[in-house]
């Protein structure tokens, strides 16, 4: 099992931030777009290689993020039409997430297989996230799903805000 920490600075206007693990080393650099169409976000390793990418779709009339992991497509978030709450579903061949990942508190199965567990952190500065990987072999995947799911929640957000003025 390998767990990590990913923290994301607050007022970053690129959407930088890194991924750590238990000894607070990084292990992945993350980077968004900045002003640019489509809006993506870079998943790179140590050695700044990247290893996945996050792509919100532009010209959707329902937002949708488009997640691709070692150089093929993995999953796909998209918000479902409602009238009352915001509803978004994950779809991506043999994984299920199951729990509140609207706040940030759910497991992931592969196949009925718990591969990671993730769980917000309370009471700290900016997003904080724990991801515990039990399948050392999603953890690429794993890691692009939270930020996925995380670009999915700032996009409704940002809807929100700009909706109230």
């Amino acid at each position: 099992m390998k767990q990590f920490y990913i923290k994301q600075k607050v007022f970053s206007l690129r959407g930088k931030f890194t991924v750590k693990d238990h000894q607070e080393n990084d292990v992945y650099y993350v980077e968004g777009s900045f002003m640019r169409i489509p809006k993506t976000f870079s998943i790179m390793n140590t050695k700044q290689e990247e290893v996945a990418l996050i792509t919100k779709k532009t010209f959707s009339l329902l937002p949708r993020f488009f997640v691709e992991a070692n150089g093929r497509d993995v999953l796909t978030t998209k918000k479902e039409f409602s009238f009352f709450k915001a509803r978004y579903t994950i779809d991506a061949a043999g994984i299920d997430v199951q729990g509140n990942w609207w706040d940030m508190e759910f497991q992931v199965y592969q196949h009925g297989e718990l591969v990671a567990q993730v769980n917000k952190e309370w009471f700290t500065w900016g997003d904080s996230y724990k991801v515990q990987v039990l399948n050392e072999e999603m953890e690429t995947i794993i890691i692009a799903l939270v930020v996925a799911i995380d670009c999915v929640k700032a996009d409704q957000a940002a809807g929100a805000s700009a909706a109230s003025n």
